[in-house]
C-alpha cells in the first residue's frame, strides 16, 4: 500500500524509499524537504504496532476533508452507541493533536494518562469505552500545541505502540481534518494491522463537499475502505413542533449525490439539534439522554449501516 502524497505526480517513489526527496520525480514537489530528511525503509516500530493492536478487532478512521463539519461529535457519538452493549469493548483515539476535543465531550475533563509495566493506560468513561487524547497531557487545556509534523508523528506512534488497549471490538481514530501528516502517519503505523474503514463526515453544501472530495480521493490512493459518507447538519429540527428546516442548503445536490458520483456509500443524515452541541459540551451521551429524538434515530440508522459495511 502506497502512502505517498495526495499531490505527488505519478512516478513519486514513495517517501519511504531510499531515494525519497533526492529522485528526479521530487523535484519540485512541495512534499521534498520532508521526504529527503524523514527516516527511509520500513519503520521498525511497525511490527511493534501490529503486535500491540492484534487484541483488536475492528480499526475505523473517522475523516474529513473540511474542519467544522462535527466530525468529533460524531466520532464521540458513535462509540457511545458501540459501547451501549456491555459484551463489546470500545476504544477511541485522539490524534487531532492541536485540537484535542474529545476528553471534554466524553466527560473526562482534567484526567490524566497513567503509566504501568504494560504502557501507557487509557482513560476510561465506562468499564467498555476508554479514551486516548493529547488532552489529558496537557497541564493547561488551553495551552497552544506548536508543533511540527514529526513531533505530532511521534506521538502518534506512541498512542499505537505504547498504549495498553486491551481487547477490543473497535477501535475508533478521529483525526483533524486535511489529508497531511497525521492521515499520512495513522496510515502508515496501521497498514500490516489492518484498517478496517473510513466513515466520511461533511455537511451539504459545496464548500464542505469540494474538500471531502479530496478526502474520498486520499482514501483511495492510500488503499483504506471507505465505509461511506455521512451527511452532518442536514437541515434543523426545530424543538417545539419537530420539523426540520435545511439551514446550508445542499445546492450542488449534497452528500447523496456526490456520493453516488464518487461510487462511495451514503450512509445517511444526520439533522441538527441543539441537544448534540450541549450534551458534547456536557460531556453526556446524546443518544443517551434523547433516545425520542429525531437526530437520535437517524444517528443509529447510520451506526446500522455502519455496522453492515463493516460485516
Amino acid at each position: 500500500m502506497s502512502t505517498r502524497p495526495e499531490n505527488a505526480n505519478e512516478s513519486c517513489v514513495g517517501p519511504n524509499s531510499t531515494e525519497a526527496g533526492n529522485a528526479t520525480s521530487c523535484e519540485g514537489c512541495p512534499n521534498q524537504q520532508i521526504c529527503k530528511t524523514a527516516p527511509k525503509g520500513p519503520d521498525p516500530a511497525i511490527p511493534i504496532i501490529t503486535q500491540r493492536l492484534s487484541t483488536i478487532k475492528k480499526k475505523i478512521l473517522i475523516l474529513s476533508g473540511k474542519g467544522g463539519v462535527g466530525k468529533s461529535t460524531f466520532t464521540t457519538n458513535l462509540s457511545f452507541a458501540l459501547s451501549l452493549d456491555e459484551k463489546v469493548n470500545v476504544g477511541l483515539m485522539d490524534v487531532d493533536i492541536c485540537g484535542p476535543s474529545l476528553p471534554r465531550m466524553t466527560g473526562l475533563d482534567g484526567e490524566q494518562i497513567h503509566s504501568s509495566n504494560s504502557g501507557w493506560s487509557p482513560v476510561y468513561v465506562t468499564d467498555n469505552l476508554s479514551v486516548m487524547s493529547i488532552g489529558f497531557m496537557l497541564q493547561n487545556p488551553d495551552e497552544a500545541i506548536i508543533w511540527r509534523g514529526p513531533k505530532k508523528n511521534g506521538l502518534i506512534k506512541q498512542f499505537l505502540k505504547d498504549v495498553d488497549w486491551g481487547e477490543l471490538d473497535f477501535l475508533i481514530v478521529d483525526t483533524p481534518p486535511g489529508t497531511s501528516d497525521e492521515h499520512l502517519s495513522v496510515v502508515q503505523y496501521l497498514k500490516e494491522s489492518g484498517i478496517d474503514g473510513a466513515v466520511v463526515i461533511t455537511t451539504p453544501q459545496e464548500v464542505s463537499l469540494q474538500d471531502v472530495r479530496k478526502e474520498i480521493n486520499f482514501c483511495k490512493k492510500v488503499g483504506v475502505p471507505i465505509l461511506g459518507v455521512v451527511e452532518n447538519m442536514s437541515g434543523f429540527v426545530c424543538p417545539k413542533c419537530n420539523k426540520e428546516t435545511l439551514i446550508f442548503f445542499p445546492d450542488s445536490g449534497g452528500a447523496e449525490k456526490m456520493a453516488k458520483e464518487m461510487e462511495v456509500p451514503f450512509l445517511g443524515s444526520i439533522p441538527i439539534d441543539r441537544r448534540i452541541a450541549t450534551s458534547s459540551d456536557l460531556g453526556e451521551s446524546f443518544l443517551d439522554q434523547y433516545p425520542n429524538s429525531i437526530a437520535y434515530n437517524s444517528y443509529m440508522h447510520v451506526i446500522a449501516e455502519i455496522k453492515k459495511n463493516l460485516g
